[in-house]
């Protein structure tokens, strides 16, 4: 007889090159979109209305929504962060299609750099995260870098890699092909102008709520996202619940939005906590005609956060998109 301890890895377990697939395979369903919907909001024109969808998309096709989709592939992808102190950025951040209802979303996350802190009992864990369909197509492609615990706080592994080369970013042709073939013609008219410099500021915030049910959700294992006593603190929300609720903050400001193609880069800048209201500010950093119609926008988005009980702001998240509108460049 045996007895085993369910967890994730500690920093000095883990070596570059180190893959993790093991994650259940998720198929993108309507009764999952609605339940993220519920906690995270959804105003995107091609995730809600089926025959919009399927005339700007072609036959029967229904987009999922975006932020369903990097909920999932991150989800996935914890499988070798379960003992996450805190997650630091997301970079080169690049959808390679657009999935639809009906797909299933599978992940491959493989460790590509390791450093240990000096200050602290944790080390800095790179990730490659490529997350494919059913057909084997790619549909997501990132690094994201977790920090983990040390199993031993004494011990020197002697990983000092430079975290400042991972990652690359968002490759043109790729954001910018993601609504090839799309009928943009097909969206309703009286397209939204947009300009460099542009900037929304959202003044009815969005109350973080359902956090542990989100991470259940879309298969994230982190401890610290379920576990009030995992982190000395109490319970941190995913920060993809952050993340998006300010997608539904943008497309607020930004309605004829048509879908996510990428993201320069994203940083947490402070820890998000259930209860917690959010407040995006939305900046036009630079518009791309696209050949085929519509923009490219790259998007700054800076989100802070207050709370009943800590009458200071925070500030969260440094979220810096890139999205596709029907219409609407100078």
């Amino acid at each position: 007889m045996s007895e085993y301890v369910v967890g994730g890895p500690y920093f000095e377990d883990l070596e570059v090159g180190d893959v993790f697939t093991e994650a259940p395979a998720v198929t993108l369903t309507p009764g999952l979109a609605a339940a993220h919907q519920s906690i995270v909001g959804n105003r995107l024109k091609l995730a809600l209305d089926e025959q919009l969808s399927r005339r700007v998309l072609g036959g029967n096709a229904v987009m999922a929504h975006p932020s369903l989709v990097w909920d999932i592939s991150i989800g996935q992808s914890t499988a070798v962060t379960q003992r996450v102190v805190a997650n630091l950025f997301y970079r080169g951040f690049a959808f390679h299609r657009a999935p639809q209802l009906g797909d299933t979303l599978s992940t491959r996350t493989e460790v590509v750099a390791l450093r240990q802190n000096r200050s602290r009992p944790t080390g800095l864990a790179a990730l490659r995260v490529t997350t494919t369909d059913q057909q084997d197509r790619l549909v997501l492609d990132f690094w994201r870098c977790a920090m983990l615990p040390l199993r031993d706080p004494g011990v020197d592994t002697g990983k000092r890699e430079d975290l400042d080369a991972v990652g690359r970013p968002p490759q043109t042709e790729v954001v910018a092909g993601l609504v090839d073939g799309f009928d943009l013609t097909a969206f309703p008219a009286g397209g939204q102008q947009v300009l460099p410099g542009d900037v929304w500021h959202v003044e009815s915030g969005d109350v973080v709520s359902s956090a542990p049910e989100l991470a259940r959700l879309t298969l994230n294992v982190a401890a610290v996202h379920h576990d009030e006593f995992a982190g000395g603190s109490g319970r941190l929300v995913y920060g993809g619940h952050t993340i998006g609720i300010a997608m539904s903050q943008v497309n607020r400001a930004l309605p004829n939005l048509v879908a996510v193609a990428g993201w320069h880069g994203c940083d947490h800048l402070g820890p998000v906590r259930e209860g917690d209201t959010l407040y995006s500010r939305i900046s036009v950093e630079e518009v791309e005609q696209l050949p085929g119609g519509g923009v490219l926008v790259h998007l700054g988005v800076r989100v802070r956060a207050w709370s009943a009980s800590d009458p200071a702001e925070r500030e969260v998240l440094d979220w810096r998109p890139i999205v596709v509108l029907a219409s609407g460049g100078s």
